[in-house]
């Protein structure tokens, strides 16, 4: 049993996590091995996403005054959050990743709702959060989106400029031809 103090402690730390979260997922877990919860908690950390298991009482109090607390009603039973603070897609995605992959997994692990930069969404809306592309992916999308078009306007005018050359050079040979005969 955890002291007054240790629990104060757990809120604080909790509360603070709260308070810079973009996404929180709470998931339920049941039976899942410890062999099983150290691999998720090791991607979960490679991805710079936490997993926490929750006693919920603190989890709820430590919710309190953050956009964690429109979380509460999904916070009962076996309670674990998975909480991403820069990449709202990447903890969506690392868990709906693992939950696939891990065969154990699939049946102890259920996504009951996530908070998304404030808002709260199913777990349907998490599935769907989850196959978007990450912040990473985006920025690599936006960046072709940009470079495509300056490689095209280079190419486009640069047609009409050799287009041109050539008809004058052909208009020259034509026409030197001509007088040399």
């Amino acid at each position: 049993m955890q002291k007054r103090s240790d629990k104060e402690e757990s809120v604080k730390v909790l509360a603070e996590k709260f308070g810079k979260v973009q996404v929180a997922i709470v998931a339920e877990f049941n039976k899942l091995d410890v062999a099983t919860v150290t691999e998720l908690r090791k991607k979960c950390r490679d991805a710079k996403v936490d997993y926490k298991v929750v006693k919920n009482t603190l989890a709820k109090r430590a919710a309190k005054g953050t956009s964690v607390e429109k979380l509460e009603p999904l916070m009962a039973g076996p309670t674990a959050l998975v909480m991403g603070y820069e990449d709202p897609v990447t903890a969506a995605k690392v868990l709906a990743d693992f939950i696939a992959k891990a065969p154990k997994a699939k049946e102890a692990i259920k996504v009951r709702g996530a908070l998304v930069d404030g808002d709260v969404i199913d777990p349907a809306g998490v599935a769907a959060l989850a196959k978007m592309p990450g912040l990473l992916e985006l920025r690599a999308i936006i960046a072709r989106m940009i470079n495509t078009p300056a490689t095209q306007i280079a190419r486009v005018v640069q047609t009409p400029g050799g287009q041109l050359a050539r008809v004058i050079q052909a208009r020259v040979d034509k026409e030197g031809g001509a007088t040399a005969a």
